[in-house]
């Protein structure tokens, strides 16, 4: 049986394990939450060194994008550098590719018409795959790096503002903290709306669930959701808040789905391939191969 292990700087209340059949093999699919603890997160990517297949990032970014560029966040880096047998993917070579094909599939598919839609990105540099592919297909696109990570209270409505902001801003943000910029442990239950004007305004409410379910409003009627990393209370508090429908980008196993980083291990053992060496069209061929493709959860009905 194949194990994968996501280590999360995450609420432990969020845990999860699942036992699951893909591509004709067995897989045991962990999710393992430190509750923000530094010192406990790096722990366990020593202790679990060699011993599982693949270690996720969770709860955190090892690297963020912009345009074609490539950052790391040094306090990140520095904490999962004590694993070095077994393979580290912190899911950004699936959100470079899996969720730009997740976008075609739901405009290919009619659930969304991105050409007529308002939709709001609520970090593009998290999700730099979905925003360049966002960028091509939506009407309009409003990116909230600076509201949501930031916390200035300033919508970026272009892409291109987004490449020329994340050129000049990421190499001093990624050697700072990344708890500054990103809810972790206890943060992540705690709720604090913000820029509801943007909500209201977007057909789409799109990107990491963290951030949306942070800076929402209690209220978003007839919105279509589009994250990853929903446990089925996420699901009930969205339906409660009006939402038309959620659609996760990873597949749901046992009524919830897993974050990218646990995805991407899944490939990487099925490959028996270090992640370095895997380009976008591994990928490609891979999901390909696996028959993956969006969820899509009606709330309302």
């Amino acid at each position: 049986m194949k194990h994968i292990v996501s280590v999360s700087l995450g609420s432990s209340k969020r845990d999860k394990r699942s036992e699951v059949l893909i591509a004709g093999e067995p897989f045991l699919i962990e999710r393992v939450g430190t509750d923000g603890n530094l010192q406990r997160f790096q722990q366990l990517f020593a202790e679990l060194d060699g011993k599982v297949d693949a270690l996720g990032v969770g709860g955190a970014d090892l690297y963020i994008w912009v345009g074609n560029r490539r950052y790391t966040f040094r306090s990140i880096q520095r904490l999962v550098a004590v694993a070095t047998k077994t393979p580290v993917v912190d899911g950004s070579g699936l959100k470079n590719t899996l969720e730009r094909e997740a976008l075609r599939w739901i405009q290919e598919h009619g659930v969304v018409d991105f050409a007529r839609s308002t939709v709001l990105l609520v970090a593009a540099v998290d999700r730099f795959g979905m925003a360049q592919e966002l960028a091509q297909l939506a009407r309009r696109v409003i990116y909230g790096d600076l509201m949501f990570a930031v916390g200035l209270p300033i919508p970026i409505r272009s892409y291109r503002t987004v490449e020329l902001l994340g050129r000049l801003l990421l190499p001093i943000i990624t050697r700072l903290p990344f708890q500054w910029f990103y809810p972790t442990g206890e943060k992540q239950e705690k709720r604090t709306p913000r820029a509801e004007r943007l909500f209201h305004e977007a057909d789409v409410i799109a990107g990491d669930w963290h951030y949306i379910r942070r800076y929402m409003p209690a209220r978003i009627p007839d919105k279509t959701v589009i994250t990853n990393t929903v446990r089925k209370a996420d699901i009930e508090f969205l339906r409660a808040a009006g939402a038309a429908r959620v659609i996760t980008t990873t597949p749901v196993i046992e009524g919830e789905s897993f974050a990218t980083n646990v995805m991407e291990g899944v490939i990487v053992a099925l490959t028996g391939r270090r992640p370095e060496t895997l380009i976008p069209d591994d990928y490609r061929a891979a999901l390909c191969q696996l028959n993956w493709s969006p969820s899509v959860i009606e709330l309302q009905v």
